[in-house]
């Protein structure tokens, strides 16, 4: 039994949705209902009565949700004493950090940071965007920095999370340029001659804002995918190569495009704005944030205009 199976019960029980629950823990529908089937299954009796609506506890479950809540409460207290062993004169600030970003925006940004702010001790953690949000929702992080997009926003309670942002992105499609600096594919392409194209990975935050650019795009876009990962580095790479066409953020090109060994594919409309944020949770009712995450905190939310609740 994972103690997350545990907390995808408690979530399941205060808000009586299985819908809303996939959306506050961050998985699909299909993937929270199967955690949820494990318990039962090790439990050995039904949790849930499937058979009302809204979703209802079964006597059975009742009882474990309460324990439960003992239950992870424990956990959380017994953590807090082993960090607070393991920080004891650290104070290290933990930063949860999808790839993308942890190669081009966090080392620029902690670097300015240090010029305003002052020195600060960090860990950052470069995980996929779905990942690096969890480490936040299971409190193996102070702050997770990610992308938002109003298309694809991360689900996380606003009662329970705070957000300030941090600055913009945009995501555009580039290529190898040629001996002139022009790019050796330009957009849109033509039906029977499709041009090559580096895709994300299905699943990948970037890949789901480039879906948006070319179905807004307002014009056919002829793209024949031959590669794909889900890290825009890995892209990167392979259109410096000259192998097509890959949508990037901007900081991850800017130094290609001073020497024009990348340049812009071409084609309008197809290029989109993200924001940066930054997230954390809220101190209430949990214990003090370390004293450096909450000067830094402080410091964020009063340098951004955006500073509200996510």
């Amino acid at each position: 039994m994972e103690t997350k199976w545990l907390e995808d019960f408690v979530s399941l029980a205060e808000t009586r949705s299985f819908s809303r629950s996939a959306q506050l823990r961050h998985v699909t529908q299909p993937a929270f209902s199967r955690r949820i089937q494990a318990l039962e299954a090790w439990a050995g009796t039904d949790l849930v009565d499937r058979s009302s609506y809204p979703t209802r506890l079964t006597p059975a479950g009742e009882t474990l949700y309460a324990q439960s809540l003992e239950m992870l409460q424990a956990l959380q207290s017994t953590r807090a004493m082993l960090r607070g062993h393991a920080a004891a004169g650290k104070d290290v600030i933990e930063f949860a950090v999808p790839h993308t970003l942890a190669f081009t925006f966090f080392p620029a940004w902690v670097s300015s940071l240090r010029e305003k702010f002052g020195p600060i001790k960090s860990r950052l953690i470069a995980l996929n965007v779905h990942d690096a949000a969890m480490r936040l929702v299971e409190g193996g992080c102070d702050v997770l920095i990610a992308y938002h997009h109003p298309s694809q926003p991360l689900q996380l309670d606003s009662d329970r999370y705070e957000m300030v942002a941090l600055g913009e992105e945009s995501l555009a499609p580039y290529c190898k340029g040629d001996s002139h600096g022009e790019p050796i594919f330009r957009l849109p392409g033509r039906a029977g001659h499709p041009l090559p194209y580096l895709g994300y990975a299905p699943g990948a935050y970037l890949g789901r804002v480039t879906e948006l650019i070319l179905k807004e795009a307002g014009t056919a876009i002829h793209l024949d995918r031959v590669y794909e990962t889900d890290m825009a580095e890995g892209l990167k790479v392979m259109a410096l190569e000259g192998h097509g066409i890959a949508f990037l953020p901007y900081s991850a090109v800017k130094k290609e495009l001073r020497t024009k060994r990348l340049v812009p594919a071409g084609g309008e409309n197809l290029s989109m704005t993200m924001e940066v944020r930054a997230y954390r949770e809220k101190p209430l009712g949990k214990e003090s944030p370390k004293g450096t995450v909450q000067a830094l905190w402080s410091y964020l939310a009063s340098h951004s205009s955006a500073s509200r609740y996510s």
